[in-house]
């Protein structure tokens, strides 16, 4: 079903883009001729390579932002407050990209005809969207053939998946029926009534109906005597999967690979996209770069403050545990007395969290290090571990050795993803989070990692941390 419905939403998305595209150039030609009209102070014309540069650039901007906001996949559904929510967002996303890059080509584009192109654009775009139910039919009847589908089992598991597949009807699924080596009954009652065929009759079955699709949903010690037909779908081209119920508990992310000729079934507890990854990588450098410089007088003042104020060190380091359990180690501003490890023994009695070490008011913090600590002016030095590739601006926290060694099993999965220097948890409350809560926190974030979802979680501690609030 996901992947029929996969299939379906990348249509959708083709068809909403292609609007979106005709109806962003129609504002923009028709914001354009209307500016060119108006007998203002300021002449306005656009040389012909740049107008159409700008063009482009508006264009992308639009498709871009409906991408990572996801917008297409929510339209077909979504009530009309909901649409001019997600348009009006999308449309002031790609006017800020497109006055940037006029503003970086050192165009000095008019300002009226940037807001009347705005505005046209999203009219257009809410006007399409409001009206798009007779279009989408059409699109459904041109793009939506049937997929036929036959599922091999009667079983429990073959049962639920018929389920799913009556339930993918409305995304031109069809449950044709089922096979099975013995049948014990004629047919299956399900929403419908379905036949059952013996699986030797499967080669009479393709030669008079159109099949799609054969979904093997048998015990694991039946699948090699359903050799000769599984042999038989790939002679004849029929795509066949196999359900996965010998694996019933695995929550991974389940896809085929391969490594040089040989398949591979692969099972993926963390993300694993390479190109969003790459992405991410881009973002971490560039903005742990900057921020290095930007802040640079900054750190330096910190540097200055820490040195004169208390003995030690001005930097702490300390080994931890970054992706996949790989050590590194990572740099803060000092913020306690400098035999603070030492001391830590003799305060175990009012520790505060499971595993991890941390008390109210701790008397090994320095004058100036519970203010580091409050503003967590202390961590900017990870930057550099950013920069590094160490760790990355969002991402769980990076725990000591020794912590990792007493995780549960199920907590293990959070070193799957490499380090970060916020992540969920900051943003729901920082050191209130009791120590299991922080945990499935960082499971959840995994499990729903995007990049968007990076950036709203960086949105979200900018204030967190600039109040210091959730600190102890």
């Amino acid at each position: 079903m996901s992947e029929v419905y996969s299939r379906r939403q990348r249509k959708l998305r083709l068809f909403f883009g292609l609007a979106d595209a005709a109806l962003v150039w129609a504002a923009y030609e028709l914001a354009y001729q209307t500016r060119s009209g108006w007998h203002l102070a300021r002449q306005f014309y656009i040389d012909t390579p740049m107008k159409y540069l700008l063009l482009l650039v508006a264009a992308l901007a639009f498709l871009g932002a409906a991408a990572w906001f996801g917008t297409y996949e929510r339209l077909e559904s979504a009530r009309r407050r909901d649409v001019v929510k997600e348009t009006l967002r999308q449309t002031l996303f790609a006017v800020v990209i497109v006055v940037l890059t006029q503003f970086l080509l050192r165009l000095d584009v008019s300002r009226a005809f940037l807001g009347l192109f705005g505005a046209l654009a999203c009219l257009g775009l809410l006007v399409f969207r409001w009206n798009a139910g007779p279009l989408l039919r059409w699109f459904r009847q041109r793009f939506g053939a049937q997929h036929y589908v036959m599922i091999a089992g009667t079983g429990e598991s073959a049962r639920r998946l018929a389920h799913l597949v009556e339930e993918a009807e409305s995304f031109g699924m069809r449950l044709l029926g089922f096979l099975e080596e013995r049948p014990a009954v004629a047919a299956l009652q399900l929403a419908n009534e379905y036949p059952v065929h013996p699986l030797d009759e499967l080669p009479q079955i393709l030669r008079r109906r159109v099949i799609d699709e054969v979904i093997f949903a048998v015990p694991a010690a039946d699948l090699p005597r359903l050799e000769e037909t599984l042999l038989l779908c790939d002679e004849e081209g029929v795509r066949t999967r196999v359900a996965l119920d010998i694996f019933p508990h695995v929550h991974s992310d389940v896809y085929l690979d391969r490594l040089g000729p040989a398949p591979l079934l692969t099972f993926s507890g963390a993300p694993h996209d390479e190109l969003r990854l790459l992405l991410k990588r881009a973002t971490d450098i560039a903005c742990s770069a900057l921020a290095l410089v930007a802040l640079a007088p900054m750190l330096l003042a910190v540097a200055l403050a820490v040195k004169l104020t208390s003995p030690g060190p001005v930097i702490f380091s300390q080994i931890r545990c970054g992706l996949n359990g790989r050590r590194f180690r990572l740099y803060k501003f000092r913020s306690m007395v400098a035999n603070a490890e030492a001391l830590k023994q003799q305060l175990m009695s009012r520790n505060e969290r499971e595993l991890v070490f941390k008390i109210r008011n701790d008397p090994r913090l320095t004058p100036i290090g519970k203010w580091l600590r409050k503003f967590s002016i202390d961590e900017l030095p990870q930057l550099w571990n950013v920069l590094a590739g160490n760790m990355s601006l969002v991402g769980p926290r990076p725990a000591i050795p020794e912590e990792v060694e007493q995780y549960k099993r199920w907590q293990r999965r959070r070193l799957r993803m490499r380090p970060g220097l916020t992540c969920l948890w900051v943003v729901e409350g920082r050191d209130t989070v009791d120590f299991e809560t922080w945990m499935t926190l960082d499971m959840r974030y995994i499990d729903n990692w995007s990049l968007a979802l990076d950036w709203k979680i960086i949105l979200r501690t900018i204030p967190q941390v600039v109040i210091g609030r959730g600190a102890h």
